[in-house]
């Protein structure tokens, strides 16, 4: 009998999509399933990145560069210096989504057997690009009572071993919207550069930051040779599907082993790119209209799930996620309960289990994501069904 391999045995599926068969099965039933669980914005597209691509008059849509169009490289420079990270165009290259980028990021710097630092609840997929990679993910916990702060030093400390080479952070973090401060970041520059670690940074949603300044990884002196930044298109342009990324780094050593795996898969997408040179020329205004709706509904969401009996739900300083807890046994078996037995006025709500973005065994039992991605009406509407679910739950507890 064929067998599959070790690697492709220990994959772990996405906690994020687990659930979908269970939406699926309630719209055949009838009933609207309100979508707070995965991180796709309603927000238009802006219609002239689009007009781009349908209006270029490509003969052959040939390969690109390996590292993107130097066009495109150049421009990019301009966009990253509007948010004051100083970088030439040798030192971006252009990956397929952000996934890309941090799955480049893993194979170049890390070995087989290495480790790397998360502070959890984490973005789930970290996991999987460390399985392909053959890395180990070693989490640390942040706190729903400090609102998920970074977690003090000496727990970094704890876990420091001969096989640890990097530390990975999100911010604005995916999935509890923490923004890290000037101090945190400051304190992360100390770590690496005492134990010789890269810091690897997300930073996917530096656009959408409402409580406090955006403090990119390439902000800190003195730690650019440590710094691979991850970033990509899809939540800042609203277009996820376009698979445009970007990995950054000061690191020639690192660039230069980056390229050869980006040369392996040859070009990233060439009509995403002519899309995200586009995008560069949106006015600075382009902004303010996507992030002050996304302020409206996070106000909207935090105050309705404080209002709830039993839910805490701190206040997030960016991107587009929330983390509550709520009086419930298990995390799992509420959001499957909401789609397969649960209705209010024919409508529910699917949410994300908070047991999938931890590292830990037994952690997020209590705790769910929810991604507001929807317009303050069905945010609203989804509220109320998540208010009358926990009234009726079977498995509701007294937190």
């Amino acid at each position: 009998m064929l067998a599959i391999s070790k690697r492709g045995e220990q994959m772990p599926p996405s906690p994020i999509r687990k659930l979908v068969p269970f939406a699926e099965a309630a719209k055949k039933k009838g009933i609207k399933v309100f979508h707070l669980n995965i991180g796709q914005p309603d927000i238009e597209t802006p219609p002239a990145i689009l007009d781009a691509v349908r209006n270029t008059d490509i003969k052959v849509l040939e390969y690109s560069h390996s590292a993107g169009n130097e066009s495109y490289r150049r421009k990019l420079v301009q966009y990253y210096k509007k948010v004051r990270i100083d970088v030439s165009y040798d030192q971006i290259m252009i990956t397929t989504g952000g996934s890309e980028a941090i799955m480049f990021g893993f194979l170049t710097c890390l070995n087989p057997g290495d480790e790397v630092i998360v502070p959890e609840p984490f973005y789930a997929n970290y996991n999987g690009f460390a399985c392909a990679a053959g890395v180990t993910v070693v989490p640390i916990t942040s706190t729903i009572e400090t609102g998920f702060a970074l977690p003090p030093i000496e727990d970094f400390e704890k876990v420091i071993t001969a096989k640890t080479k990097a530390i990975i952070i999100c911010s604005p973090n995916n999935p509890t919207g923490y923004l890290y401060s000037k101090e945190e970041m400051y304190k992360l520059k100390e770590l690496c550069l005492k134990y010789n670690l890269y810091l690897f940074s997300d930073e996917a949603y530096r656009e959408f930051c409402y409580d406090g300044d955006y403090v990119s990884a390439l902000h800190v002196e003195g730690l650019e040779q440590h710094v691979v930044l991850m970033d990509t298109i899809s939540k800042r342009y609203s277009a996820c599907g376009a698979r445009l990324g970007a990995l950054v780094t000061k690191n020639k050593a690192v660039y230069d082993a980056a390229m050869k795996f980006a040369q392996a898969r040859l070009s990233p997408p060439g009509l995403a790119q002519i899309m995200g040179e586009a995008a560069i020329d949106l006015p600075e205004s382009y902004f303010e209209a996507p992030k002050a709706e996304y302020l409206s509904r996070r106000n909207l969401l935090v105050r309705r799930l404080n209002a709830m009996q039993g839910v805490v739900c701190p206040n997030p300083g960016g991107a587009f996620y929330a983390m509550a807890k709520l009086p419930i046994d298990d995390s799992d078996k509420f959001c499957q309960w909401l789609l397969e037995s649960f209705s209010y006025k024919g409508q529910t709500l699917m949410l994300a289990p908070a047991t999938g973005f931890y590292g830990t065994p037994g952690l997020g039992k209590q705790e769910v994501r929810l991604a507001y991605v929807l317009n303050l009406t069905a945010l609203d509407q989804a509220m109320d069904c998540l208010e009358e679910a926990l009234k009726v739950y079977p498995g509701r507890t007294e937190n």
